[in-house]
């Protein structure tokens, strides 16, 4: 009898040729079913507003098509997750949707579920070195960054040939291969600024090495900001902070206030952010932080959830990216979708049935 992988196989040598021709913690979500199977979902964190919404719209999704689901959280610890994963694949999962806390720790649990016959869906953060990752699903990242560049660009009056003015740079979590795609993103429209000086980066930070926040902590950017603000800003000001991240934003904010931003005679910086969380969302209606990029999570969850179902129903998983997303071994095929750009002139209307009014209140 022909296994799920060799299966996968088939579906995928179809999928490649469709687009040839076209160009630490168990959350107890564990769902009922009408016997459609059960999917493990492993996600990385509690502590982020986003995860917590991701992990329930995936198990939602699942449930309405009948399967049964295991929602685990591995709370930024790598090695929790790779027992939480390597338990999933002990309990017989059907399939697993992993949301990676380190892109490169996964490898030897990944083998176990491909020789158990697994698939593997990687969910928003690519998993890097391995070969037994089926699919990925996320958002358009390279056009994330660059939308937070658009907004400096444009807040500043850079095309007009306003400035200089200083900049500083901030870049996610350096385990996280998203990372790298927002800084290459939004560098591609920032650096010729940096080149001409139109934009300055006084503490000299601005390789990806030097910028990233580990686990996209807020409070560690906050901690950097701290040491950069008094070394490279006594007699300057910061006019720009490119932010990849929500949490970091406000963890900035909060080291601007306490050096003095936020007064009329000192008002707060451009600050960009991602995810739209509510407190970010708030920061912006009430005029601090200035942006966010808006990536529809139930839209993400919907699209995991329909490949899920199409890989343990031996149907092609509909896909629109196929070599872009290279993990080192292979090239992963990818579902990718576009995220938008918010700000206080426009919240209302592209965040219109995600909060509440009187969320936002």
């Amino acid at each position: 009898m022909r296994t799920r992988r060799a299966a996968l196989g088939t579906i995928a040598g179809a999928v490649s040729l469709a687009l040839t021709l076209s160009a630490c913690g168990e959350t107890g979500e564990s769902g009922s079913g009408s016997g459609g199977g059960t999917i493990g979902i492993a996600m990385p964190t509690r502590a982020s507003e986003r995860w917590l919404t991701d992990g329930k719209s995936v198990v939602k999704d699942l449930q309405a098509k009948g399967y049964q689901t295991k929602l685990v959280y591995g709370d930024d610890d790598p090695k929790a997750q790779v027992a939480q994963v390597g338990k999933l694949v002990e309990q017989g999962v059907d399939a697993l949707i992993i949301a990676a806390i380190d892109n490169k720790s996964l490898t030897g649990v990944l083998q176990q579920a491909a020789d158990a016959d697994i698939p593997v869906i990687s969910y928003d953060r690519l998993i890097l070195g391995s070969e037994n990752v089926d699919y990925y699903v996320s958002f358009d990242n390279e056009q994330v960054g660059r939308q937070q560049a658009r907004y400096i660009i444009e807040q500043l009056g850079l095309e007009d040939g306003k400035g200089p003015f200083n900049i500083e740079l901030f870049a996610g979590s350096p385990d996280d291969n998203n990372t790298k795609y927002f800084y290459d993103g939004s560098m591609h429209l920032l650096q010729p600024y940096l080149d001409s000086k139109q934009l300055v980066v006084r503490s000299g930070e601005t390789t990806l090495d030097k910028i990233t926040t580990l686990r996209w902590d807020g409070p560690t950017a906050q901690k950097r900001m701290n040491r950069v603000l008094p070394k490279s800003y006594n007699n300057e000001t910061v006019d720009a902070v490119l932010s990849p991240y929500d949490g970091i934003s406000l963890g900035v904010l909060s080291a601007l206030k306490s050096y003095g931003y936020g007064s009329d005679s000192k008002p707060l910086p451009i600050i960009t952010g991602q995810d739209a969380e509510l407190a970010s969302v708030k920061s912006i209606i009430a005029g601090e932080q200035s942006q966010t990029v808006y990536k529809d999570l139930r839209e993400l969850a919907t699209v995991a959830a329909n490949m899920a179902d199409d890989i343990l129903k031996g149907r092609t998983p509909r896909i629109n990216n196929r070599r872009g997303y290279k993990n080192g071994v292979k090239d992963v095929p990818a579902y990718l979708l576009q995220p938008a750009s918010v700000d206080k002139s426009n919240y209302s209307f592209v965040l219109a049935g995600y909060y509440t009014a009187e969320e936002l209140k």
